[in-house]
């Protein structure tokens, strides 16, 4: 990995500054952030891309690079710094609605961008720490339940009717999204009873994670309101809608209509490389810590994001993850670029399976 990329996963600590300079600059500034990350990062996505991948020698190194997990652990109290100051802001300064709504977006943006997706790098790991902060990151937008689900939910489910998480052949985000929201809270809540039972605990015991997913959350919120009152605890939980509209929205790429085949014995195939996107556009993958690289991350989930690799023979987006993410907004436009490709795709693996 070359110095250039290696620094370039400290991008994300410019990141939140956007907001703050958008509010500093006053009225539709406050739409900064969202501005330049959906219109200077596609850009730059097509002018560079990025499909090296380190070699054996490499991989040892980079695994034993503390750098890298460093970097994982500094952004939590960073977020709590940047979202605890947002909110003070708030709560003591006079802002138009617009202005308002601009600096809500901002930092939800951030939050779920940037937060929920370092989230995912540390629920994967086993250390306690990490396990820790990633409930931290979670409970700031209101998604706790994304540790259970995302783990011994969609990383099993994945490319079935199962999956909450892979949207169908020709659904829209619209339909997508309530569906998603919804059957993952749900989907987390049984396998956390199932666990107990197994385990022969209490569903209200101390056991139960969903006590601190639902009232770690509620707590902040608390917090808010004797902060600042209404205002602030709805820019507390508008925030935390739209982190999590942007986790949704990224799951609805990464997996759009790619099915696992059912087999004859009732279960699914495994899972390979052909279902997930993969995208190689540099900047988006730093500052998403390679989740782009989507097919070697359900091959090997507790891979580090520094050692994910892009896998050529997986479907390729046409754009990183922001660029798609305005696609996806436009129904019309994401079907008519994505379902081609998707019927292609299939083409392509029937094809090179007969011969």
């Amino acid at each position: 990995m070359s110095l250039l990329k290696k620094t370039s996963f400290l991008l994300i600590f410019l990141l939140v500054l956007l907001p703050f300079i958008g509010y500093a600059l006053g009225g539709i500034y406050n739409f900064l952030a969202i501005v330049m990350l959906l219109t200077i990062v596609p850009i730059v996505d097509y002018l560079v891309q990025d499909s090296s991948n380190p070699n054996t020698k490499q991989e040892q190194q980079l695994k034993k690079d503390s750098y890298f997990k460093a970097i994982t652990l500094l952004y939590v109290p960073v977020q709590i710094i940047f979202l605890t100051t947002a909110l003070y802001m708030v709560s003591t300064h006079h802002l138009v609605w617009y202005e308002w709504l601009g600096f809500c977006f901002s930092i939800g943006f951030l939050t779920g961008g940037v937060g929920i997706n370092l989230a995912h790098e540390l629920i994967h790991k086993n250390t306690a720490l990490e396990q820790l902060l990633s409930k931290v990151l979670l409970s700031m937008v209101f998604y706790g339940h994304f540790t259970i689900e995302h783990v011994r939910g969609h990383h099993i489910w994945v490319g079935t009717p199962h999956d909450p998480a892979t949207a169908k052949l020709g659904e829209s985000f619209y339909r997508y999204l309530p569906r998603a929201v919804i059957d993952s809270f749900t989907s987390a809540l049984h396998l956390e009873k199932k666990r107990l039972e197994k385990k022969d605990y209490s569903f209200y015991s101390y056991h139960n994670q969903f006590w601190w997913i639902i009232f770690a959350p509620l707590t902040i919120s608390l917090f808010c309101y004797l902060l600042g009152g209404w205002l602030t605890l709805i820019f507390f939980l508008g925030q935390a809608i739209v982190a999590f509209t942007i986790l949704e929205l990224v799951n609805y790429i990464e997996h759009y209509g790619l099915e696992r085949e059912k087999l004859p014995s009732g279960h699914y195939e495994k899972v390979s490389f052909k279902h997930s996107w993969n995208a190689n556009h540099w900047l988006s993958n730093v500052l998403l810590f390679h989740l782009q690289r989507h097919a070697d991350h359900h091959l090997y989930g507790a891979k580090p994001y520094q050692l994910l690799k892009h896998v050529e023979e997986s479907p390729q987006l046409p754009s990183g993850y922001l660029g798609m993410m305005l696609l996806a907004l436009i129904p019309p436009l994401w079907h008519k670029v994505m379902d081609k490709r998707v019927l292609d795709y299939r083409e392509k693996y029937e094809n090179s399976v007969l011969a």
